[in-house]
Order: C-alpha cells, then structure tokens, then sequence
C-alpha cells in the first residue's frame, strides 16, 4: 500500500489512535503552528466585473467581479486567466486583461449562476503551438439540454439527470491569435443526479513533467469528485454505494489519451477518446472496471499538480465534516471516500451510523502492521482550521523560505499553509500514522515606502471589494517558472508571491 497518513503534531495523536468511541469533536486537537514563515505578496491584475457578461448571481457570498479558477501560462509567455462566469481572458506584457474566448456564447446550456459551475477548468495541449488543442470541462443543466450523456451514474435513468459534466476539446484555428475562434470535439459528458449542481469535474491538465516519449505524455486528468452524492440535496443524499464502484466515474481521477480511437486505432472509453493501456484498471483482465480510471475514492479532488522535481502527483481532495487531505496519488489506488475520511473509518459505513462520525482505526492498521485496501494522505488538517482545501505546488521558485515546500490553502478562510515535500513523500509509506507537518504562511505586504504590514489575504480582499467577502474562494495556480499565483472567485484579483523586496 501507498501513502499513509499522519497528522500536524504525532504528540497529540497517540491517544486518538486507541480510541473506539466515535471522535465529534476536534479530530486534530494540536493548532496549525506559525513559526514565523512569512512571504510578500503582489497584485498582478484584476479582471473586469462579470455582471455584464452574466446575470447578477443570487447567491450572497459572490460579489460581481470574475470569479477566477485558473491561470494557465503558454511556453510562448502568454498568460491566459478564466472567469468561470464563462470567459478566458488573455493577459498581455503588461498584465492587462482582454478577452480571448467568450466561452458562454458557445455553451448556451451552461450553468454559470453557482461558484461550482459554469467555465470551470481549461488546460493547453503541450504541443498547442502545432496542433492547437485546448481542453475544458464546464457543467450543462439538463433540462431542455439536447445532448445526450455519454455516462449516467449505475442504477439512474436519463429522466433522473439534472445536470451535465462536460468534458471538451476545442481546436483553435490559429493558435498564435489573440483571440479565439476554432471548433469543438465532445470527449465525455457525465450526468449529475443529485438536485443541486455540488461538485462537479473541476479539474483538466497534463502532466507538465512529462516529455515525448514518456509514458504520460499526452495523456490529460481529470478531478476525482463524488459529484454531490455525499451531500447533495433530494432521494440520492448520502449514497455510499455509488462511490467505492470500478464501473463508474464517480469519485475517480480519470486519465485518457485524449485522441478518438479512431485516431489511435486502440481501445475506446466511455467517449470519444482512448484509454492508456499503462492504467491499472485498463490493464487488470476485468470487463467491469473501467480502464480510463487512475485512482479513485475521492470526494472531491478538484485540484491535481505535479512535482517539478520527480513528477509526483499530488491530489487535494475537499473533506465533509472533519479533514481537508493532500494525497499523493498512484495508479490504481483507492484513496477511501465514503469509508474514510483522513485515517478515521466515516460513520456512514457503520449501522445506523452518519457521514458527520468518525471512528478511529484499529492500531495495526494505524502503525501499518495490518494492510487495508486504501491509500491515505500524507498532510491533512481539520475543520478547525479551515473547511474546503484549496489546490497545492510543489515549490522551488525565487522565494528561499518556500523552496522545498508543498504550499496549499483553505479556500473558504483564505489561509495559506506550507508542508516539507521531502516530509510528505516520506509519509508515502503505507503506515497511516506517519504525515508531514503543516505550518501556515504569513503574508504581508510593502508601501511605496518600503514599509512591511502582515496581511491576511481577507483582509486584502475586503479592501479591494470597498466590504467584507462572505469568504475568500481562494486558489492558486503555478507560473511556467515555477512561481505561486493567488486568485479569488470573489473579487477578480490575481495575485503573486514575490521575493521580500521584489517590486
């Protein structure tokens, strides 16, 4: 077995591990230390207010401006930002937006009236130059929709579906232009069933370590996600028998090879792309496992990255009651969801039990003596801390006091924490108990002046919106040289964390 988990503190939790009355409260009592980790942080650019592209969105916590999922930067230097309200943005030398695709124009079905919805992720073909292949994956509402899932959930019907999870290639005409004109290639659209539009596919990409000739080249992932069978609303809340299954694409990370089969001449998926025969599940002999599966088990996975380093896969995967986790992700595992949650067994699996419970594991498993079936993380925090686990890098960029470090966040509170990649790749032992500690990130910022003043990145983002944000929706992304950008879905800003003094 891989990557096994522990926690931010070992001292605090011995005692935990040999407990077998359920945990309701505070599972990882140690804080998340601030040891005195602190870096500057720089405005880029701020993209234009969404309300005129979009309807005013009903919901409270979202202001009007683009709400920013990814930045994308191309080998050529452009810098490409989306609006999940439905545009991508191109951003020129001097970090000035201006349109590059009116995506909603394409998708008349698009939902963009959620932060979980509309023009969600996109990602470049490594060889765009040449081929000019671009990849996205958005959500579709179902009703009056004239297209036809390529995948409805086992033992659901088409009159059960209520929204679709739409996974595109587009090809651009021309691939240097500054804007966007092309035509477009399904790959696969996955039903949601539940009555509300909870996590969708959130995540497209290549491996960015990969090179021709290598096993994962070409081959593009998708996010591991339950899609809202743990907590959405109606009948189909809390259906634990849907997200432990190898024929279905629920809570799995998907790697295909993008071309149609009958490009490649080899075996086809669920939809119009090939499977990789180097997939565990594509290689095992069984006609009911789904061969695009990678790894699976997640209840929320919207965010993968790779080490520059070695190529190792990380996986950030949104927790339900308790644990936000960082996995390192193999192919083939079972990363646990809905059974588990961090290294505790979820409530939900047990008689009369509840997704809200957790249970410690028996001390073999714990100390890896005992093997089970699943993977566990190899950093986590509790909801202590934060709520939702934003997506992580590997970094070794221009800022020394981060190099070394895996930096992620809590994309509710807007915290930003730091974990040792040695650390958490020593964790990757198959022993639970061993994690890497997690500290958090101070940032600050500097006058014209040259005078220091922490900040949290709230308090950057009330100031920029003239009023508190209901919450932070932050996320990072990774320039092509390696450094961290910051964005948020509620006040269109991105961000950079810069050397101390780097104006």
């Amino acid at each position: 077995m891989h990557a096994k988990l522990f926690v931010h503190a070992a001292v605090a939790l011995g005692a935990t591990a040999v407990m077998t009355a359920q945990i309701t409260v505070n599972p990882i009592p140690t804080p998340i230390p601030n040891r005195g980790l602190s870096v500057q942080i720089e405005n880029v650019t701020r993209l234009p207010d969404s309300r005129g592209i979009r309807p005013v969105d009903q919901d409270v916590r979202q202001s009007g401006y683009a709400r920013v999922s990814f930045v994308r930067d191309l080998p050529d230097g452009r810098r490409f930002v989306n609006d999940s309200r439905g545009v991508l943005y191109l951003l020129d030398e001097a970090s000035r937006p201006t349109v590059y695709w009116n995506f909603h124009r394409e998708v008349p079905f698009g939902v963009y009236n959620r932060l979980e919805s509309g023009f969600i992720g996109f990602d470049f073909h490594p060889e765009f130059a040449s081929n000019g292949l671009l990849y996205t994956v958005h959500s579709e509402r179902a009703d009056g929709n004239p297209a036809t899932p390529t995948f409805i959930p086992p033992g659901f019907t088409a009159e059960q579906v209520t929204y679709h999870n739409v996974f595109t290639e587009w090809r651009v005409a021309n691939p240097a232009a500054s804007t966007f004109q092309g035509s477009r290639r399904e790959l696969l659209r996955v039903a949601h069933i539940v009555d509300t539009l909870t996590h969708p596919m959130g995540f497209v990409g290549f491996n960015p370590t990969a090179r021709p000739g290598s096993d994962d080249y070409g081959l593009i992932y998708t996010s591991g996600s339950d899609l809202g069978f743990s907590n959405g609303a109606g009948v189909h809340n809390e259906n634990p028998g849907q997200t432990q299954r190898l024929d279905s694409v629920i809570t799995a990370i998907l790697r295909i090879d993008p071309r149609s089969p009958s490009e490649s001449g080899a075996t086809k998926g669920l939809g119009d792309y090939t499977i990789p025969p180097g997939n565990r599940f594509a290689a095992d002999g069984d006609p009911n496992t789904l061969g695009e599966i990678y790894a699976y088990g997640f209840r929320n996975a919207h965010r993968l990255s790779w080490d520059q380093a070695d190529g190792t896969l990380y996986a950030s995967d949104i927790g339900m009651n308790h644990i936000e986790e960082v996995n390192i992700v193999h192919n083939g595992g079972n990363y646990g969801w809905m059974k588990r949650e961090g290294y505790w067994e979820n409530g939900i699996v047990r008689p009369g039990g509840a997704l809200n419970e957790l249970f410690a594991l028996p001390d073999a498993i714990l100390d890896g003596s005992q093997e089970d079936e699943f993977t566990y993380p190899v950093a986590m925090y509790d909801h202590d801390e934060g709520i939702a686990i934003t997506g992580g890098f590997a970094y070794y960029g221009q800022i020394e006091a981060l190099r070394g470090k895996f930096v992620f966040g809590d994309i509710a509170r807007g915290r930003l924490f730091a974990a040792d990649v040695a650390a958490m790749k020593r964790a990757d032992d198959g022993v639970p108990r061993t994690v890497a500690p997690v500290e958090e990130i101070q940032l600050y910022v500097r006058d014209d002046a040259n005078n220091q003043t922490f900040v949290t990145l709230r308090e950057l983002i009330d100031a920029t919106l003239g009023e508190p944000a209901m919450r932070a929706d932050l996320h990072i992304s990774q320039s092509r040289d390696g450094e961290l950008l910051i964005t948020s879905r509620q006040d269109g800003t991105v961000r950079m964390l810069v050397p101390d003094g780097d104006r």
